[in-house]
């Protein structure tokens, strides 16, 4: 005979369900096209701080060293078989030479932060170029290729206020003067000083630092030593000019 304790424990295993053994939903893989985007993706962005790296620590070095060459200087070299090339500190270059590359190139150096605004906007508004400050002029120079191109002056742009927050504007100065070129070949202010006038780059006059700073627009074209009528003018009106920042203030950027 059953008992009703016997019937319960029945009852309730034929009501227990047998338990179900739950499967691990599988990730699904990603396909080959996928991979291919991801990996891309992973390139791009190692190029991008690769060139972000560069950028920073070719920056930061010429803060604090002398460039050995530029492109420029260095296809030039390989053109001539050699260029005259000799950097001086900026102890070394007379004042009035600092003040008449200023004064010819860009007579609000102190006062902008590498791009001047409101000369680019003059500039656009005559339609013609120009309006590259001697911060631009040194990037330019340094790190990029000559010509016209608007590939070279979006990078330039871009990377002339990263100059001018690592560098200061008597750094900047100092290396726009060491590597600007004088003539066919000769590359710094103490090269041409010794070219043009057989002194050193400390004791340039007036008038020769002034007409070396004319010439500095096109110096194939143009000599220092036997100028022009046109870099006459032109170096008397940099004299003046050099006499004027120096009085008004706009030259102690990098004089003090």
């Amino acid at each position: 005979m059953v008992t009703m304790a016997e019937r319960k424990a029945a009852t309730k295993k034929t009501a227990r369900k047998p338990a179900t053994k739950k499967r691990r939903a599988t990730k699904k893989r990603p396909g080959l096209i996928e991979r291919a985007v991801l990996a891309g993706k992973r390139f791009v962005w190692a190029i991008a701080f690769a060139v972000v790296g560069f950028v920073l620590l070719a920056t930061l070095i010429y803060a604090l060293i002398a460039p050995p060459t530029t492109p420029y200087m260095f296809s030039e070299s390989r053109r001539l078989g050699g260029v005259a090339y000799d950097w001086v500190p900026m102890e070394d270059i007379a004042p009035v030479m600092a003040r008449s590359a200023v004064a010819a190139e860009d007579a609000n150096f102190c006062l902008h932060w590498g791009l001047d605004v409101k000369a680019i906007r003059a500039a656009v508004d005559r339609g013609r170029g120009g309006a590259s400050t001697i911060s631009q002029q040194v990037v330019k120079n340094v790190y990029l290729w000559h010509g016209r191109s608007w590939v070279r002056k979006s990078i330039e742009a871009i990377w002339t206020p990263l100059t001018e927050a690592a560098w200061s504007k008597r750094r900047i100065l100092e290396l726009y003067l060491n590597i600007a070129e004088f003539d066919e070949g000769v590359f710094g202010v103490q090269a041409g000083a010794r070219h043009y006038f057989g002194v050193d780059a400390a004791d340039l006059s007036p008038t020769q630092a002034a007409r070396l700073a004319a010439i500095l627009p096109s110096p194939k074209n143009r000599s220092a030593a036997n100028p022009s009528t046109f870099t006459r003018n032109r170096a008397a009106a940099i004299m003046s000019g050099a006499a004027t920042i120096a009085a008004d203030g706009r030259a102690d950027c990098f004089e003090t």
